[in-house]
């Protein structure tokens, strides 16, 4: 099975990744995990749960570059529990833990939250794998059939640039090395310097009913298992310098994008 790598340019005014180790505030990632990004693919193909391409989707390698202009907090209430629909007198009501979720009485309860929000985020990811899938993906972001989103369905995001990459060059790292864009590494590589945020991200989410594969959202009961996967990684952030052990050797591929070069760590920058 032939490889490639595809890279995409994406513009996002507003984002939250929802950080779920967080229960007082809302706490977002930094940056996107690798199964937002999916999830993400698989809406611009159609191929929601992998109906098609299965398992090959979370094979594929993400690493994800970039960042956000700002931070901010937003106040919310929002609904607690699962939603049902009851039909009364003729009426569609919905109805949230035993209460109509909107009247102009008593109403379901609402739970009042702090969320971090990012805004203005300029993100490049590199996506290799499956050069069919590859090829699939390319054409659903290139001529989208619906409004895109990376996160939240009201996260929309514009797509700047979609092409398959080739690396630069492929460079011996020894000592320290200055990183371009914040990015996410997994957390066995051999650093000196120890200070940076560490996150557990979700790079695969899958969906099963008694062992069995979802594969169609109709599928979807209140007994559906959600099964997730999770990663260690260490957020660099900007402006910091990688300082690799003392008598260690790490390779990375060098890629380049309108005269800037991207680097990602062969065993440590691929999710």
């Amino acid at each position: 099975m032939s490889e490639k790598v595809l890279f995409v340019e994406i513009f996002q005014p507003f984002a939250q990744y929802r950080n779920p180790f967080t229960f007082y505030y809302a706490q977002t990632y930094p940056l996107p995990p690798k199964s937002t990004i999916i999830g993400m693919l698989q809406n611009a193909t159609e191929d929601w749960y992998g109906r098609e391409y299965g398992e090959e989707w979370w094979k594929l390698k993400v690493s994800i570059h970039g960042g956000f202009e700002s931070i901010f907090w937003n106040y919310q209430r929002l609904i607690k529990g699962e939603i049902e629909i009851k039909k009364e007198n003729g009426k569609i009501i919905l109805y949230n833990q035993g209460l109509p979720l909107y009247s102009e009485g008593i109403e379901s309860q609402r739970s009042p939250v702090y969320q971090q929000e990012l805004f203005n985020g300029h993100l490049y990811i590199f996506i290799k794998g499956n050069e069919n899938l590859l090829n699939k993906v390319k054409e659903g972001l290139e001529k989208p059939r619906k409004i895109l989103y990376l996160g939240r369905s009201e996260d929309v995001v514009f797509i700047k640039n979609v092409r398959e990459i080739e690396p630069k060059k492929r460079i011996e790292i020894k000592d320290d090395v200055k990183l371009t864009y914040p990015t996410y590494l997994l957390r066995e590589i051999p650093l000196i310097n120890k200070k940076y945020p560490v996150y557990s991200i979700p790079i695969k989410v899958i969906f099963e009913n008694e062992g069995k594969l979802v594969k169609h959202k109709a599928e979807i009961t209140k007994n559906t298992e959600r099964k997730v996967e999770f990663k260690t990684v260490i957020y660099t952030g900007y402006d910091y310098s990688i300082l690799i052990e003392e008598d260690t050797i790490i390779y990375a591929e060098v890629y380049e994008d309108k005269g800037k070069e991207v680097i990602i760590f062969e065993s440590y920058g691929w999710l």
